[in-house]
C-alpha cells in the first residue's frame, strides 16, 4: 500500500477551519490537508428518483454491504493535517459496542477510512454517526478515491456542507447549508450517490437544495469509497460511527 503523497500544502493552513469562519462562498478553499493516495487492490446522468431510507440497513456480502463495526475491518486508515502545529499521531479510534469511535484532541486533523476491496463508478454511500463531543466538527463521504483524486462531500455540524473534487489540491465545486442537520450532541445520517460525474447527497433522508451536482471540470473516474471524520477549530472531537453502508444507487 502506498503512503500518503503530499499535495501543494502551501495553498493554506486549514481546509475547513477557514470555511467555518468566512461563511459560504463559491471560492475554492485556500487551505487544504495533504492528499492521501492509495493503490487499488481490486478493480468493480440520471438524477436519483428516490431518497435513501434512514432505516437501519442490513449487512450483505460482495461489493455492496453494510459495515457495522463489530470488529476492526482493517481498511486503509490515514490522518492528514491542515495545520502544521497539529499532530496526526494524537488521533485515536477504537471499536466498542459495534461502533467505530474517533477521538481527535487537536484542531485541523482529517482522519480517512477507505474501503479498498472494490472500485465503483456508480455507488451510494450512507453513514450513521453520533456526536459526543464539541458541536463544530465534520463528517465526509468519499467516492472515486484513486491516484487521480476523489470526490468528497463534507458536512459540518453547524449546518454547512461543502462538495470537493480533490485533484492536486482541494477544489470546492459547490457548497450550501441545510436545516436538516441536527446540531449538538445528536445522531445524523448522511448519504451520497456517485453516478459517474453526477453527485447527489442527503441529510437524514432529505435531499438539500444544490443536489444533484454534475462535475464537468474534473471528471474523476471509478475508485474506492469511504469516509472521513475531522476536527475544525473546536476540540475535542468525539464521533461514534454506528454503520457505513455501500449499496447500488
Amino acid at each position: 500500500m502506498k503512503s500518503l503523497r503530499p499535495i501543494v500544502f502551501i495553498v493554506g493552513l486549514i481546509l475547513v477551519v477557514s470555511l467555518a469562519c468566512v461563511g459560504l462562498s463559491n471560492n475554492e478553499p485556500t487551505v487544504a490537508p495533504q492528499q492521501p493516495v492509495v493503490q487499488q487492490e481490486q478493480p468493480t446522468e440520471v438524477p436519483p428518483t428516490e431518497i435513501p431510507s434512514t432505516e437501519a440497513p442490513v449487512a450483505s456480502s460482495g461489493p455492496f454491504f453494510t459495515e457495522e463495526f463489530d470488529s476492526d475491518p482493517q481498511w486503509y486508515y490515514e490522518v492528514i493535517k491542515g495545520n502544521e502545529k497539529s499532530d496526526p499521531e494524537t488521533v485515536s479510534y477504537e471499536f466498542d459496542s459495534s461502533r467505530m469511535i474517533f477521538e481527535i484532541p487537536e484542531e485541523a486533523l482529517f482522519a480517512y477510512y477507505i474501503y479498498q476491496g472494490h472500485t465503483y463508478d456508480s455507488v451510494r454511500l450512507d453513514i450513521k454517526v453520533e456526536n459526543r463531543g464539541v458541536n463544530t466538527q465534520q463528517v465526509s463521504l468519499v467516492c472515486s478515491f484513486s491516484d487521480d483524486g476523489w470526490y468528497e462531500w463534507a458536512v459540518q455540524s453547524d449546518g454547512r456542507w461543502e462538495l470537493y473534487a480533490v485533484s492536486d489540491g482541494y477544489h470546492r465545486m459547490h457548497n450550501g447549508a441545510s436545516n436538516f442537520i441536527k446540531q449538538g450532541k445528536d445522531v445524523n445520517e448522511y448519504g451520497m450517490i456517485c453516478d459517474n460525474n453526477e453527485i447527489s447527497f442527503f441529510v437524514n433522508g432529505e435531499e438539500p437544495k444544490g443536489s444533484p451536482y454534475t462535475d464537468r471540470k474534473y471528471a474523476l473516474r471509478d475508485g474506492n469509497v469511504g469516509f472521513s471524520i475531522s476536527s475544525l477549530r473546536a476540540i475535542p472531537v468525539l464521533i461514534e460511527v454506528d454503520w457505513f453502508k455501500i449499496s447500488e444507487p
